[in-house]
């Protein structure tokens, strides 16, 4: 895998894991398992349709948010629906949309909150499939500095990223509660440190650091916000508008491969953890395999739809509303875009 600075993000991709053993677990009648089933039975190769090339941002470096994408490309899910896949360097130097609207890469994810907002900047990106349905981002404070419930946060001094700051504001608006905002960095070491009371963090990863740097869980008070009316769905697919119009059944093929490819890595962990590790390796980027094992198993939690009548992958229109609506308020979009032109479901 090359790891530059080029203008070239494509990765290049080993073939499959070789001779690793795959684990078989017991046959459960689990979630996934009923929404997902017919996605186990992957169509084969069309014999005259020859392997579509495509390609594939995650919006960050390799950790095992992605592993269904990984598992998907390993397993050779993307190719038994007609498409090459080639993925693509992600994080930092290659902003998802950025590069989706320069039309760098035909897919990429990127939080419901980010995708509305570069479509009110007119980049005519559409959500083919909501992956998470619930929210990720918490506040976590230490039940040691008195804080057990939203009034505690009162006066209290509060890290947020200055990016995603829209959520625990309006948490903070809906209670009624002035914090002291500090900003926070790529680190949890302030909160850690009694720098501040209340520090930001994502369910899947600040606070397994946070966990593992010796504080018991029962020590902790976090707040979950999907738990108190303000669910902002984080990782979704999406596409330019004109790719889909072009190519829908491409689109939704990427779509169903892809979540065939977290249904294997949730049924599978052990396996999916490894593919994970592969490619963290190659891209020599931090990580280590009992942290991306919890992150998988977040991730498993977050997909699960709030709203049981809700399809898996699908958007919930509740959810799109509310962050639309906390967006428009806090001035980052100029107006609501209707749900149906922004959604465009692949799995319904």
């Amino acid at each position: 895998m090359v790891n530059d600075r080029s203008s070239n993000p494509i990765l290049h991709l080993t073939s499959p894991l070789k001779g690793e053993e795959i684990i078989n677990y017991p046959s459960k009648l689990s979630f996934f398992t009923v929404i997902l089933s017919f996605l186990c039975l992957l169509p084969a190769i069309a014999a005259a349709g020859e392997l579509r090339t495509m390609s594939f941002l995650p919006q960050w470096l390799p950790q095992a948010q992605f592993a269904g994408y990984y598992v998907a490309y390993e397993k050779g899910f993307y190719r038994k629906y007609g498409i090459d896949l080639k993925i693509l360097k992600g994080g930092p130097d290659f902003p998802a949309a950025e590069m989706l609207g320069k039309n760098r890469t035909d897919f990429t994810t990127m939080f419901l909150s980010e995708g509305i907002q570069q479509r009110d900047k007119k980049i005519r990106l559409v959500n083919i499939g909501q992956l998470m349905q619930r929210s990720g981002f918490i506040l976590v404070a230490k039940k040691g500095s008195g804080v057990s419930k939203p009034s505690d946060l009162q006066n209290k001094k509060v890290s947020m990223w200055p990016n995603f700051q829209v959520q625990p504001r309006a948490f903070f608006r809906k209670y009624g509660i002035e914090v002291k905002p500090i900003s926070q960095g790529a680190t949890v070491n302030l909160f850690l440190r009694g720098g501040v009371d209340a520090a930001s963090a994502m369910w899947y990863n600040e606070y397994h650091t946070i966990i593992n740097s010796g504080i018991n869980e029962d020590e902790l008070t976090t707040f979950f916000f999907d738990r108190y009316g303000l669910n902002f769905p984080e990782d979704g697919i999406y596409v330019l508008k004109e790719t889909y119009e072009r190519d829908r059944e491409l689109c939704c093929k990427f779509v169903k491969a892809s979540l065939a490819g977290w249904q294997y890595a949730f049924e599978n962990p052990d396996e999916a953890t490894d593919i994970v590790m592969k490619y963290i390796k190659d891209a020599h980027a931090g990580g280590n395999r009992v942290h991306q094992r919890w992150m998988l198993a977040r991730m498993k939690d977050l997909m699960q739809p709030v709203d049981p009548k809700v399809p898996i992958g699908a958007l919930n229109e509740k959810d799109y509303d509310t962050v639309a609506g906390e967006l428009q308020k806090n001035g980052l979009i100029r107006t609501i875009l209707p749900v149906g032109e922004f959604y465009a479901p692949c799995l319904e």
